[in-house]
This record gives C-alpha cells, structure tokens and sequence, in this order.
C-alpha cells in the first residue's frame, strides 16, 4: 500500500470514528463538534485522493478551533447538564489517539518525499491534525468532568494554539 492509500484510510477511519461518536451524543452542540471533526477528515481523504493523482491543490487554515471554542461557550451558556459514563471516555482517548497518530504519519511523509508541493501539504495536514488533537483533548476532559470543564478558563486556551508549532 502507498503513502496515499495509507493516508486515505486512515482519515476514512477518523471520519467514521466521529460519526460514529456523534451517533451515541444526544447534546446539538457536542454533536455538531463531532461532525464538524467528520467532515474535516473527509476533506482530508480528497486532499490526499487528489495529491496521488498529482492534481494542484492546496490545503487551508480550517478555523475548527475557533468555532469550537464558541459552540462550547453556547453550551456554558445553557442551562443543561451533561452525564457521560466512562465508556465514552476511552472512545474520546481513541480520537486522541488517532489524530496524534495521524499527525506523526504526515509529519513522517513530509520528510521522505521529495516533491516540494506535496511535502507543503503533509505539514499543512500535520498541523490540521494538530489542530483536531488539540480540540478532542478538550473533549476528553470535557467528557471526564462536563461542569468543571465549562467552567475552567483553561479551556479558552484554543486562542493560544500557535499554528505551525506542534
């Protein structure tokens, strides 16, 4: 199997992870995390499709963070309470698992390919993935302590993540 191949599959595996992990979530705005995650590593598998059949392109800032950050400052907003059982937490250990897999892999490939523009796009996806790693870290205590998460300003630390640093 190709680096391509191998790229591919591992964002359709991201990809059905979070639709998977939207399905079991009954609250909109964790829910609408979930499949804003989905959708980015199926933008991803077209990028990577399109890079093996050396189509131009070109990979750009998703601001994934930031709408995340404010969907999370809707739910303190609100009035609900949210309940997970521990199950769920190792299912949001496994997103972490994946994206800081995937980040390695493209930061990997970046350095053993030799054209300039496909290697512009495995660190522009590394640091996507860095991005995703970032925010479902952020679930993972969200999901082990929802109230305390809420109310943390710890959590307003997505607007110190540094892109291009990871």
């Amino acid at each position: 199997m190709d680096i391509f191949e191998f790229a591919m599959e591992k964002e359709k595996c991201a990809e059905q992870h979070y639709r998977k992990l939207a399905e079991r979530v009954d609250h909109a705005g964790l829910k609408s995390i979930l499949l804003m995650l989905a959708d980015e590593e199926a933008q991803h598998f077209k990028t990577v499709q399109q890079m093996q059949t050396d189509t131009p392109l070109r990979v750009t800032d998703t601001p994934v963070l930031q709408d995340a950050k404010e969907l999370f400052e809707k739910m303190e907003r609100g009035t609900e309470r949210f309940s997970f059982d521990t199950s769920e937490v190792d299912l949001y250990r496994k997103a972490c698992d994946i994206e800081a897999e995937s980040k390695r892999y493209y930061l990997e490939k970046a350095q053993e390919v030799e054209d300039a523009g496909q290697k512009e796009v495995f660190l522009k996806l590394a640091e996507e993935e860095n991005k995703h790693l970032v925010l479902v870290q952020g679930l993972c205590d969200f999901v082990a302590k929802p109230e305390t998460f809420l109310e943390d300003a710890e959590f307003y630390h997505f607007d110190d993540y540094v892109e291009g640093e990871f």
